[in-house]
């Protein structure tokens, strides 16, 4: 592969975040599929495409054993992104796409106060702050749907809440398996393919009899390849440059470009309180986060999680 600059980091995290946003357009375009379907067709499209991909980049005597020696911390990461593309897809189908997105942004909090009561982490103000603001701007959010909102948009949203946590709960299991074996530099790439197949496994039956069109299963193929695999993939490079502040303030783009996307593309746009909530929210996440990037610019750079992430 070849190597990046930090300016060609920049710009690959920026096409990354384009084609992880396209979710929320394309799946107000489909004719039949619905809800477990949806998220078994695009989940088995990755997982093809991821397993293509990956045995082309390292060969597939080399992914076998990836997954062969992975042991616990890649099965346990491996069904943290089974929640992760599972949930996402399903949430889509029950709720806006501005709430899911804003929804999945919480990752960074979680993974912060997971850090915190799990290892023990010492948390800075700053992201105090931002939990603090975060809290409040989902509380705005989640407030409306309860107080006059559809039970569809509250339970979606809820559906959606359990990607960040999986996503953190990811992290954390990462961090402490680097703390607890500091020689240990096994590639949890394959977890990912070990994940989308299971969400493919899993929603199957739940899906069957099949009722998708041809129009349904090529968008939601795309999204396994265009929207999922490629980016996955071109994530695990950019995270080897860039720091990973700068990689989860980059990610944050995804929520922008994905609310846009479905403004213009469908008929469906964010309440008052989902742009006031998740604004309050963002500029929390945003603002910790430079912060962070601010204080640790003279640091080595530090490899990031693809996603999640943020992405699902």
């Amino acid at each position: 592969m070849i190597a990046l600059t930090h300016r060609r980091a920049v710009a690959t995290m920026l096409v990354v975040t384009l084609l992880w946003s396209i979710a929320g357009v394309v799946s107000r375009h489909l004719d039949a599929a619905r809800s477990f379907e949806v998220t078994f067709w695009r989940s088995a499209a990755n997982g093809v495409a991821l397993a293509l991909l990956l045995a082309a980049w390292r060969g597939p005597s080399a992914l076998w054993r990836s997954v062969r020696d992975g042991g616990r911390t890649m099965v346990f990461s491996a069904l943290c992104w089974c929640v992760l593309f599972t949930a996402f897809m399903l949430a889509l189908t029950m709720t806006t796409v501005a709430n899911v997105l804003i929804t999945m942004a919480l990752a960074p909090v979680f993974t912060a106060l997971i850090s915190r009561f799990v290892m023990h982490q010492h948390l800075p103000l700053r992201t105090w702050i931002a939990v603090l603001l975060a809290g409040i701007g989902i509380a705005w959010m989640y407030g409306s749907q309860v107080g006059g909102g559809s039970l569809a948009d509250l339970y979606g949203t809820l559906v959606a809440l359990t990607v960040p946590i999986g996503g953190a709960t990811m992290w954390t299991l990462a961090q402490h398996n680097a703390r607890a074996h500091p020689d240990d530099r096994r590639d949890m790439t394959p977890a990912v393919l070990m994940g989308t197949t299971l969400s493919a496994l899993l929603m199957l039956p739940l899906a069957w009899p099949l009722q998708a069109s041809a129009h349904d299963i090529g968008l939601l193929t795309m999204l396994g390849v265009v929207q999922l695999a490629i980016p996955c993939v071109l994530a695990v490079a950019v995270g080897a440059v860039l720091k990973a502040p700068e990689a989860s303030l980059l990610g944050l783009l995804e929520i922008l470009f994905g609310v846009a996307w479905t403004w213009l593309g469908s008929d469906e746009s964010p309440t008052p309180a989902v742009i006031g909530g998740g604004s309050l929210v963002l500029l929390a996440l945003a603002g910790n986060e430079a912060l962070a990037l601010w204080g640790s610019r003279d640091e080595p750079a530090e490899p990031t999680q693809p996603a999640a992430p943020l992405q699902a």
